[in-house]
C-alpha cells in the first residue's frame, strides 16, 4: 500500500490525497523526460525550471500518478489528461515528498545498512575515505557514496552530485544492501540537507567536521546563518552525533544536536591537545608528529573509549589527524577494532586530496582540491609546518561561483606561498580573464609574488620546470576532477595526470 505508507510518512504534510490510493506505482521521476510507463511523477520547484509546468509532459510519458504542491486543477491539465491520472496526493513540501517516495519504492533500504553521513564545510570526503578504509580492513563490506566516485563494495561508479537527488540515493541504498554491503558512508551536504534530499536516510552517526564561511550565493545559501542552519539538520537524522570538539562554533553545533534530540548520544573529538575542549573530548589525539620522507604524513597517539595507541594515517597535516579522529569515532561506534584502525589509517588514499604526484623527482609535487579560500588556508598552513625550501601554489576560481571566493584565495595564496601561478579552474560561463583580474586583486593585498599563466596546463608546466630542489609545488582547486568546463566547451583535464607528464619530461632532460 503505497500511499498509504507515504502519506503516513508525510503525517501534516499532505494537504489532500484522490484517486485510487491502493495504487502501486512503476517508477519515480522528478523530471518529466524520465517519466515511466505506470510510475509517479513528482512536481518540484526548481531554481530553473518548475516541474508542476511540466506535468502534462510526465502524463504523456506515461506517468500515471503525480505528488504536487499544487491541487489538481492547477496543473492546467487536458480533461483528458486528468481522467488518466489513477492517484494524486497534494503536499506542502515537494522535496520531503519525493524523499518518502523514493525510500518506500525501494523498501527503505537505509535500515537495512549501518549507515554514517559526514558534513562539514572540509574534510567531507577524506573522513568518508577514511571509515571506508577501516572497515574495509575489518572485513566488512562498505558502500560509499560522494563526491569523488561512489563504491558498492569494491565496485566503482561514477559520481554526479556531491550528494545525489533522493531517488538516486534510496536506489545505491538498495543496490548495496542487494550485492551484500552492510554498512555505507557518504558525504552530506548543505545542498543536500537543505534540498531534503536526505529525508528519511536512517544515519546511524552523523559527524560535523567543521563550519566556514562558503557556499554563499544565489545558487546556494542567502548567508550564513542559512548555511549553518542547513548543516545542522543532519542531527535530526541521526541516532548518534559525533562533533569536531576544536571548531569555533563548537557549543553552537553541540546545542543544535541537543535540539535535535540528541542529546546522551553525542561524542566529541579533539586534534587539539592544548585547546580548552581537548580534556572534556572522547576521542583525543596528542604526540601529533608530521612526517616527511618522500611522502607527507602523520602519526599521533589517540585515546578513544574502546582502545589507545599509536596511529599513522598516510596522509599529511594536523586538519587529516581531525578527520582520522572523526573515522575512529564513526568505526569505533561500528565495533571496528583497533588493528582495522590502524591499516585502515595507514593505506588510505584519497584521490584529489593531497595526493602525491612522484616520478622520482627531487621536490615535492602535491594536487589538492582546495578551493575556496578556507580549504586553501589551512592547507598552505599544513604544508608549512613540514619546513617545505618554499612553496609555489597554481591555482586558479571557478566561474559561475561567489566572487568573494576570488579575492579570498588570492590573498591567502598571497601571504602564504612563496610563489603564486594564477591561472583558470573551470570558467564556466564567465571570461577566464575576468576571474584572474578578481584573484589578483586579492594577492594584491599582500606582498606575494605571482605570475599570470591562463592555460591551466603551461601553468603547471611553468611551476614543475621552475621547482628547485626540497620545494614543494601545489596545484590546487581541481583535485580528483577530470575535465575543465568552458562557456563553450569541457576538455579533459586531470592536474595529476598532467603534472606526471611534465615530471617525467623534466627528469628525461
Amino acid at each position: 500500500m503505497f500511499f498509504d505508507k507515504l502519506i503516513n510518512m508525510l503525517g501534516g504534510g499532505v494537504a489532500d490525497a484522490a484517486g485510487d490510493l491502493s495504487y502501486e506505482p512503476a517508477g519515480i521521476a522528478s523530471d518529466h523526460r524520465k517519466a515511466a510507463p505506470g510510475g509517479l511523477f513528482v512536481c518540484i520547484e526548481g531554481f530553473v525550471a518548475d516541474g508542476h509546468a511540466y506535468a502534462a509532459d510526465a502524463l504523456a510519458n506515461g506517468a500515471a500518478a503525480i505528488i504536487s504542491q499544487k491541487p489538481l486543477s492547477g496543473l492546467n491539465l487536458p480533461a483528458e489528461q486528468v481522467a488518466k491520472v489513477k492517484a494524486f496526493v497534494q503536499v506542502r513540501d515537494s522535496r520531503r515528498a519525493l524523499a518518502a517516495a523514493s525510500h518506500l519504492y525501494y523498501g527503505e533500504p537505509s535500515k537495512a545498512l549501518a549507515l554514517a553521513g559526514v558534513t562539514g564545510t572540509k574534510g567531507k570526503t577524506t573522513t568518508t575515505y577514511m571509515i571506508r578504509s577501516i572497515l574495509g580492513a575489518a572485513g566488512v563490506k562498505t558502500g560509499l557514496i560522494g563526491s569523488i566516485c561512489n563504491y558498492i563494495g569494491d565496485e566503482e561508479r561514477a559520481a554526479g552530485e556531491t550528494t545525489p537527488e533522493s531517488i538516486t540515493l534510496a536506489g545505491l541504498f538498495a543496490e548495496m544492501a542487494g550485492k551484500g554491503c552492510s554498512h555505507a558512508v557518504m558525504e552530506v551536504s548543505s545542498q543536500g540537507l537543505a534540498l531534503r534530499r536526505v529525508d528519511f536516510c536512517d544515519y546511524d552517526v552523523g559527524v560535523y567536521t567543521n563550519f566556514y564561511k562558503d557556499h554563499i550565493s544565489p545558487l546556494e545559501h542567502r548567508d550564513v546563518a542559512e548555511y549553518f542552519e542547513a548543516k545542522n539538520k543532519l542531527f535530526s537524522l541521526c541516532k548518534k552525533a559525533v562533533i569536531n570538539a576544536d571548531i569555533a562554533e563548537f557549543e553552537a553545533v553541540r546545542a543544535a544536536a541537543v535540539r535535535a534530540g540528541r542529546e546522551g548520544a553525542i561524542l566529541t573529538y579533539s586534534a587539539d591537545y592544548e585547546g580548552a575542549n581537548h580534556g572534556a573530548a572522547d576521542i583525543r589525539a596528542r604526540d601529533i608528529e608530521l612526517i616527511s620522507d618522500r611522502k607527507v604524513y602523520s602519526r599521533f597517539y589517540a585515546e578513544t573509549p574502546w582502545f589507545s595507541g599509536s596511529f599513522t594515517v598516510n596522509l599529511p597535516g594536523r586538519y587529516n589527524v581531525s578527520n582520522a579522529l572523526a573515522a575512529i569515532a564513526v568505526c569505533g561506534l561500528f565495533g571496528a577494532p583497533k588493528e582495522a584502525v590502524a591499516a585502515g589509517l595507514s593505506g588510505v588514499n584519497v584521490r584529489g586530496r593531497t595526493e602525491l604526484v612522484s616520478e622520482g623527482q627531487n621536490f615535492t609535487v602535491l594536487v589538492d582540491f582546495a578551493h575556496n579560500a578556507a580549504s586553501l588556508e589551512a592547507l598552505l598552513k599544513m604544508l608549512h609546518e613540514y619546513k617545505f625550501e618554499t612553496i609555489t601554489t597554481v591555482f586558479g576560481c571557478g566561474g559561475n561561483r561567489a566572487r568573494d571566493r576570488r579575492f579570498d584565495m588570492g590573498e591567502a595564496s598571497g601571504r602564504l606561498s612563496g610563489f603564486t601561478v594564477i591561472t583558470s579552474d573551470n570558467p564556466r560561463k564567465e571570461e577566464p580573464a575576468m576571474i584572474i583580474a578578481d584573484i589578483v586583486t586579492g594577492l594584491s593585498r599582500t606582498d606575494g609574488r605571482y605570475i599570470i599563466i591562463e592555460d591551466r596546463r603551461e601553468a603547471i608546466k611553468y611551476a614543475i620546470d621552475s621547482a628547485p630542489e626540497g620545494s614543494l609545488v601545489l596545484i590546487a582547486g581541481k583535485g580528483h576532477e577530470t575535465t575543465q568546463t568552458f562557456s563553450d566547451r569541457t576538455i579533459p583535464f586531470d592536474d595529476v595526470l598532467v603534472a606526471r607528464e611534465f615530471l617525467r619530461e623534466r627528469l628525461a632532460k
